[in-house]
């Protein structure tokens, strides 16, 4: 329907960028505060090899992506082909953009699921375990995942079963008029 009026519920990747830099410092003394306060000090120091730790960071920013659209194919019950992945070269920021309009349920299960699946889970498993490796790469998928979490703030009040169509270059989504 490509006539159809929509409203646009979304940010530049500039801001989601910059709101992310500033929230990045309380998050992190967050989470490393209470895996300090349960296991000490000594918990919170990585024991993974440098350049494993940095390797393992690379591939997860392509997992993260991945996990978008993994999960807003199933969800949606849409072909993988619905997905196209990419980068947008002038912020360094790579992206999964989905290409056909999807119920509003799917679209917010695929902007969780990659900050859940790499960030709050590890860091859950850090508290657990007292493991800095977990702690680390969770404080770090976590605040990469803040401009989903930004954009899942933008659609919190978008009505169960309404449409939406992800936004083919901010963050963020256009919602369908009924």
């Amino acid at each position: 329907m490509p006539n159809q009026p929509k409203e646009d519920l979304s940010i530049s990747m500039l801001r989601a960028n910059m709101i992310a830099f500033i929230i990045a410092l309380p998050i992190a003394i967050l989470q490393i505060g209470g895996v300090y306060r349960i296991h000490g000090a000594e918990a919170m120091s990585p024991t993974w090899p440098f350049l494993l730790f940095v390797l393992l960071l690379i591939a997860s920013i392509f997992i993260h992506e991945l996990i978008h659209g993994l999960t807003w194919a199933i969800a949606a019950k849409k072909p993988f082909s619905s997905v196209e992945y990419g980068i947008q070269w002038k912020m360094l920021t790579p992206f999964a953009h989905l290409k056909e309009t999807v119920d509003i349920s799917a679209y917010r299960m695929g902007g969780l699921m990659p900050g859940l699946v790499l960030g709050i889970i590890p860091y859950i498993f850090s508290l657990i375990l007292g493991d800095g490796n977990l702690l680390w790469f969770g404080i770090i998928h976590t605040i990469a995942a803040s401009g989903d979490w930004q954009v899942l703030w933008l659609i919190r009040k978008v009505r169960h079963g309404s449409q939406v169509e992800d936004h083919p270059t901010r963050a963020g989504c256009y919602v369908m008029s009924p």
